[in-house]
């Protein structure tokens, strides 16, 4: 597995495995298949629901836990709540951890952000979490954010794909020297991306599936992927992108495929109530 470093000097798998929204044993039984295949980042949130079976599987596994990395998330309602110690801890419990690798928060709540990265930021201090970021900031929270933050996040994950490349954003956490996390880079399997032409001529030209190239895609950009799939063959294929590079003109086709299209919600419009 290849990694990029966080600003913060902690390794982070330039791939990892997206957990939403599985379940129970389907989850439990992913997880064996993931790491069998190579996968040792695995991305899950306390808003998701499946912190208990990702722990169970990981604890049953007895991998050793340096060579894993797990990613968990403050959720709305529990920013709300306001007790970001006991949020985090009940992650723990629930993942059987001693410490999670990276903690963070899951949308940019404009009444609670503020004061629940201070509280994050004591929890980094105390060890329980090697890095701390957020999800779903844009550059305006972002500013917001730096005027009381002694720690700069490690990550922004974030919606991002062809359609939605986000490149004002991207460039902007790279001056700060956040690293840019990417979800649903598929665009959740939306026509407009699979079927895009573009992407058809260049699977075709190196030999590789658009998943594939895509995932080259962001990993030539600095961009970490977290992919979902629960299918063994779908877990190979994702993770077989390392054999090739792609142009830098080809790297250019792809920038111009951008639409700014969304399949997830936009944080300056979303009712935070509900997610």
């Amino acid at each position: 597995m290849k990694y990029f470093i966080l600003n913060n000097g902690i390794k982070m798998p330039v791939i990892g495995l997206g957990t939403f929204p599985m379940r129970r044993l389907e989850l439990f039984k992913v997880f064996f298949q993931a790491t069998s295949c190579g996968y040792t980042s695995f991305d899950t949130s306390s808003a998701y629901g499946n912190e208990r079976w990702l722990g169970l599987a990981q604890w049953i596994s007895r991998k050793q836990r340096e060579k894993l990395f797990f990613t968990t998330k403050l959720s709305n309602s529990q920013q709300r709540e306001g007790n970001i110690r006991k949020a985090l801890e009940d992650s723990l419990r629930l993942l059987k951890l001693d410490y999670i690798d990276l903690y963070l928060m899951h949308w940019p709540n404009p009444e609670t952000y503020l004061k629940s990265w201070k509280e994050m930021e004591k929890l980094y201090e105390e060890k329980l979490i090697r890095a701390i970021g957020v999800c779903n900031f844009h550059e305006h929270h972002l500013n917001k954010l730096f005027s009381v933050a002694n720690v700069i996040p490690a990550v922004n994950q974030i919606e991002l794909h062809p359609l939605l490349s986000q490149k004002p954003l991207v460039n902007f956490c790279k001056k700060y020297n956040i690293q840019i996390e990417a979800y649903s880079p598929l665009a959740r399997m939306n026509e407009k991306l699979i079927k895009n032409k573009t992407l058809i001529d260049l699977s075709k030209k190196y030999n590789k599936t658009i998943s594939q190239i895509i995932f080259r895609w962001n990993y030539q950009n600095n961009i970490i992927v977290i992919p979902k799939t629960s299918h063994k063959n779908r877990l190979i294929e994702n993770i077989d992108f390392f054999d090739f590079e792609i142009s830098s003109d080809d790297i250019k086709k792809i920038d111009l495929i951008n639409c700014d299209f969304r399949v997830r919600h936009n944080p300056d419009t979303c009712d935070f109530t509900k997610l």
